[in-house]
């Protein structure tokens, strides 16, 4: 008996789990299809040429990912609505069964009922009693019948209107299937074209290995020099502040043995643990966009052996995007590294975030900046596949950590 139970719980724990899942496979594919319509315009932002770039590897790349994550959310949803289909014909079915019990048990009840129909019939049966006793009882089992023909029209009726009910859901769900299913093949089409252009851009820039190495190095020094720049930048902040501290008579020994960690106002204490509570949920420093480059060292797209070691995230958009603060902070920081264009730097108490290749930047040092502000225009390479690329950066003090582990998924 324990043995049956423990199934039909785990039947219903299922079913339960299957229903949402629905809903949250359903979210997943919507969100997934926005971020592949971000990534097919940002494509179609790129230079209208036969000529492949690695820009346009990148995103045909991410492209190809981003559809292969969708194909398999799509089956997932398939495989749920087909199990939530089973479930309710299981369930119409039952109930179909249970009405014509109601429907069979009632009209019994009506013969019944037709046989002793006449007034007469009622009071002779009542007056035939042996004692007043039994008078009584066979009035309260009268009223008892009537109530219990009473109670079985109205489960007829909830039965009808359930089967009804499960009925809908079954079409809706039946007619979701299909359509997801014909989405599924749309967007299995569209992922042999991507592979096409894939082995197609990547054969082609492999006969142009020498120029990408160039291309490379020259990136490298950019990048380089510009990750000096905010390392100089933030190292000068944290220095200011420790000093500033300790002549103020604010620092304890403890705040700046061996971290070098310097002690906070309580309003930065504050902010500090309002941010890092918010690891893995902050928002994305563009409302739309996809990462181009991750944190670390990453292989080339395409030259053997050859790899990069990025500071940061790369974060590719649409032309003219507006990158927006991640948090709520004061700008302690504008500045410019030639081939990176500008730059800002937001702190966060103990922690700072670095949005660069700005163009035109709204806001001042000294400014407080709510969430999702905007603070500048992301600049477009007209040069390079009207490429929009924001480069972004979080510190802990003078330690650099990933962007990725801390901006929502």
């Amino acid at each position: 008996m324990r043995k049956v139970l423990t199934i039909l719980f785990t039947f219903l724990l299922v079913a339960v789990a299957s229903a949402q899942t629905i809903k949250e496979l359903e979210e997943q594919r919507k969100n997934a299809l926005k971020r592949l319509e971000t990534t097919s315009k940002v494509l179609s932002e790129t230079k209208k040429t036969q000529q492949t770039s690695l820009n346009k590897l990148n995103i045909i790349n991410k492209s190809i990912s981003q559809r292969t994550s969708l194909i398999n959310t799509i089956n997932k949803e398939i495989n749920a609505l087909a199990r939530e289909i089973s479930k309710l014909n299981t369930e119409t079915k039952k109930l179909e069964r249970e009405l014509e019990a109601y429907k069979e048990d009632y009209a019994h009840m009506v013969r019944e009922a037709y046989i002793n129909r006449g007034v007469y019939s009622k009071m002779l049966f009542l007056l035939s009693a042996e004692s007043f006793d039994q008078s009584y009882r066979r009035l309260r089992y009268m009223q008892e019948f009537t109530a219990y023909r009473k109670r079985q029209i109205e489960k007829i009726e909830e039965t009808r209107q359930e089967i009804a009910k499960k009925t809908t859901q079954l079409t809706r769900h039946q007619q979701t299937q299909e359509a997801v299913k014909k989405q599924k093949n749309a967007e299995q089409q569209k992922l042999l074209v991507d592979k096409k252009k894939e082995n197609t851009a990547y054969a082609n820039l492999k006969r142009k290995e020498k120029t990408l190495q160039a291309d490379l190095k020259k990136q490298q020094k950019i990048a380089d020099d510009l990750n000096r720049k905010i390392e100089a930048l933030i190292a000068e902040e944290v220095s200011k502040a420790e000093k500033k501290r300790k002549k103020t008579g604010e620092a304890s020994p403890d705040d700046t043995q061996d971290t070098g960690v310097y002690a906070l106002t309580k309003e930065e204490q504050l902010i500090s643990g309002n941010f890092a509570a918010n690891a893995g949920r902050l928002p994305w420093p563009v409302e739309r966009g996809f990462i181009s480059g991750k944190f670390g060292i990453q292989p080339h797209p395409t030259l053997k052996y050859v790899t990069t070691n990025n500071k940061g995230i790369y974060i590719q958009t649409t032309a003219k995007t507006n990158a927006r603060a991640v948090f709520e902070g004061i700008v302690t920081q504008r500045f410019s590294v030639p081939g990176s264009n500008n730059g800002v730097i937001i702190q966060h108490g103990q922690y700072r975030t670095v949005y660069a290749n700005l163009t035109t930047i709204y806001v001042r040092v000294g400014e407080k900046v709510s969430a999702k502000q905007r603070i500048g225009q992301i600049y477009t390479d007209a040069e390079n596949d009207n490429k929009t690329e924001l480069f972004f950066q979080i510190w802990k003090e003078r330690t650099i950590l990933n962007p990725e582990l801390w901006i929502a998924k």
